[in-house]
């Protein structure tokens, strides 16, 4: 226990605060946690608010360090592959990984009202309604809107993208904040009469229309919460959507087979806000014994499922850097901090990459062609080729590292597709009669 009595304050009782909260608690830390929200365990209204999360090996990974992995996969909903709803009602299927890898879908109240309740139970001490308004840094003071003031030897901010904290060290690092032009609403699928799912609940769900998509999760109660991604303006976009009967006709000419699985589908549309979506980079995540993690200094779209994944995947390797230099204040922090920036700077690009291929290629039969042929590949020769979605959502390879690897792969498959004049309705069991195992194994040499 290398931080043993050392006292820490984290502001921010999300997600990542409460899950950090219980990793510095085991080092032997004394841990505040202070958030300007009621106490969410008393609220159980929170329908349209957040997108639910899809919980992947870097989650996992973190939980899992801790022993209290299961303890949310029990509750979560496992989706072993995509599956496309062309506007002509044609389904289409593509793995995520292999046979048995999955992602999980779990909704973030769950999630978080647990992370809290196993925080106490570490010894972990919760204030809500404590809104931080000021730090004072050189005594590593935080001040709160009631006036109370709190000293400690580290504080931490996992404050979310509108960070208090990070504001708050305006003076010492640069932020990038960059919204891009697109936002996003949630609806809801509910469940058949009898509890039972109206679609594949071993699937997350796509229906991609080039500039905007739904995508669908599922719930264990059979219901599947689902996220309109679309313009803020212009061409269907959600300023186009002024009253119920441009929703009606929106959906009809775009998503009929989903318009009929949700009912009023109008009223939850305006019942439910509209939120943008954007990006958060930092110079630096620390300034003395006041550090930045999770979406304080990398907030990312959600559009590869690695935001909550690489938030939680800070706490694991800062925990890990721990137990090998045994103090916050060593000298290779910095360097530590560094590296992580630049894996979470590749995370947030290859969360806009994703964005592009969910809304427009996966409706692209040739791109899901490539990426049979890929995995076809991978199957013959895993000690050569993975994946990159494989490579970002089942493994613990940097970010930085799976990006490189990505490029060098596509633009290998850019020239055996080319080369080959392989087209989408090119019959995949007939790769072992040409020569393409061969053409890609000299182009990785």
């Amino acid at each position: 226990m290398y931080l043993k009595n050392k006292k820490i304050g984290i502001v921010g009782g999300g997600l990542v605060g409460s899950l950090l909260s219980i990793y510095l608690s085991k080092q032997g830390a004394i841990v505040s946690v202070f958030d300007k929200r009621e106490d969410i365990r008393l609220d159980t209204n929170t329908a349209g608010r957040s997108i639910n999360l899809a919980l992947s090996n870097r989650g996992i990974n973190a939980l899992n360090e801790l022993g209290i992995a299961q303890h949310f996969l029990n509750v979560a909903t496992p989706m072993y592959k995509r599956i496309m709803h062309a506007e002509n009602g044609i389904l289409t299927e593509q793995p995520y990984g292999k046979k048995h890898e999955a992602i999980f879908s779990i909704s973030r109240y769950d999630l978080n009202t647990q992370l809290l309740e196993l925080a106490e139970k570490f010894g972990v001490k919760l204030f809500f309604n404590h809104e931080c308004v000021d730090i004072d840094f050189s005594i590593t003071e935080l001040k709160f809107k009631d006036g109370i003031s709190n000293q400690f030897d580290y504080i931490f901010g996992t404050d979310g993208a509108g960070s208090v904290v990070r504001k708050k060290l305006a003076n010492n690092i640069k932020t990038h904040i960059q919204f891009i032009d697109s936002g996003y609403k949630e609806l809801t699928i509910p469940a058949h009469k009898d509890g039972t799912h109206k679609l594949a609940n071993n699937a997350l769900h796509i229906w991609p229309r080039k500039s905007f998509m739904v995508i669908a999760l599922p719930n264990l109660d059979g219901t599947f919460t689902c996220t309109l991604f679309a313009p803020l303006k212009g061409l269907n976009s959600f300023d186009s959507l002024v009253n119920k009967s441009d929703v009606d006709n929106y959906f009809s000419k775009h998503f009929s087979d989903l318009k009929k699985l949700i009912p009023k589908l109008s009223n939850e549309y305006f019942s439910n806000p509209t939120s943008s979506l954007g990006f958060v980079r930092c110079s630096s995540w620390r300034n003395n014994n006041i550090f930045l993690l999770g979406d304080a200094c990398h907030a990312t779209v959600p559009f590869y499922g690695q935001g909550m994944n690489s938030g939680f995947e800070d706490c694991f390797l800062l925990n890990r850097w721990l137990n090998i230099n045994h103090d916050l204040t060593h000298g290779d922090i910095d360097l530590f901090l560094e590296e992580r920036k630049v894996d979470t700077t590749a995370m947030q690009d290859l969360s806009m990459h994703n964005f592009i291929e969910m809304q427009d290629k996966t409706a692209n039969p040739q791109f899901l062609l490539q990426k049979k042929i890929e995995d076809w590949f991978s199957q013959k020769h895993p000690d050569k080729w993975t994946p990159l979605y494989s490579m970002v959502t089942f493994s613990n390879m940097r970010y930085s590292e799976a990006i490189k690897r990505g490029e060098v792969q596509n633009k290998i498959m850019e020239s055996v597709m080319t080369k080959n004049n392989l087209l989408s309705d090119f019959d995949i069991n007939e790769l072992e009669n040409l020569n393409i195992e061969q053409q890609i194994l000299e182009l990785l040499l």
